[in-house]
């Protein structure tokens, strides 16, 4: 597992059907040693701070070889790093494989993953293809966001250490797609998702409220 590219960008002004709008979404790779903070990395920022950005979306994390899919399922040879708003690009980490909670460290800094990226118009805009956004969830190639459990910097071709994960149950961030795409779940998966220490309160009552996410009667 490595660091391919490092992505940053400031929020900027862009229209919208008529409609001035700002985003950071344009991330463009930078070279050398980059810092980590508790909410972004260094000249990086978030536009709308209600959906984005915080410690629990400090960082933006998305495969290569979710890029190399794209590249082929899109038939876009102009994706590459930075492409969907990740700020880092990294070759190894896929979302079948990487639970919500897992912590890794690249460079000096130490992350710990805390939820799937749910896409918005503006990847839509940034990619120019209106239906991505209905396409994309529905891949599970989600990407993830990170928290920073330690600052620090990192820059392209770090390797990626994988860290013990604190968490006693594992719910990987396609399973915990998946399951927020069918609204329906296990006893069992409800039970291992409300005792992730790593995902954020809003998403543990956005799921449990209003029947959002029904038990299934399996004997569970």
């Amino acid at each position: 597992m490595r660091l391919i590219s490092i992505n940053v960008s400031l929020p900027r002004a862009v229209s919208v059907h008529g409609k001035e709008i700002e985003t950071g979404i344009f991330k463009i790779p930078v070279s050398g040693p980059v810092v980590v903070n508790k909410l972004n990395l260094q000249g990086d920022g978030q536009a709308d701070l209600s959906v984005h950005g915080g410690p629990d979306k400090a960082v933006y994390l998305y495969p290569w070889e979710n890029i190399l899919h794209w590249k082929k399922v899109l038939q876009r040879d102009d994706l590459g790093p930075g492409s969907f708003g990740e700020n880092l690009t990294v070759e190894g980490l896929a979302e079948k494989e990487v639970p919500i909670g897992d912590e890794f460290a690249i460079g000096t800094a130490r992350f710990v993953v805390t939820q799937p990226r749910l896409p918005c118009f503006k990847l839509a805009l940034a990619l120019e293809t209106p239906s991505i956004t209905k396409t994309f969830l529905e891949s599970g190639r989600t990407g993830f966001y990170l928290r920073v459990l330690h600052e620090g910097t990192l820059q392209a071709r770090d390797p990626v250490y994988p860290l013990p994960s604190r968490e006693p149950e594992k719910v990987t961030v396609a399973e915990f797609v998946e399951l927020y795409r069918c609204k329906r779940a296990t006893r069992d998966q409800i039970r291992r998702i409300l005792s992730l220490a790593a995902l954020p309160r809003s998403w543990k009552e956005w799921l449990t409220s209003n029947g959002r996410l029904q038990a299934e009667e399996t004997g569970d």
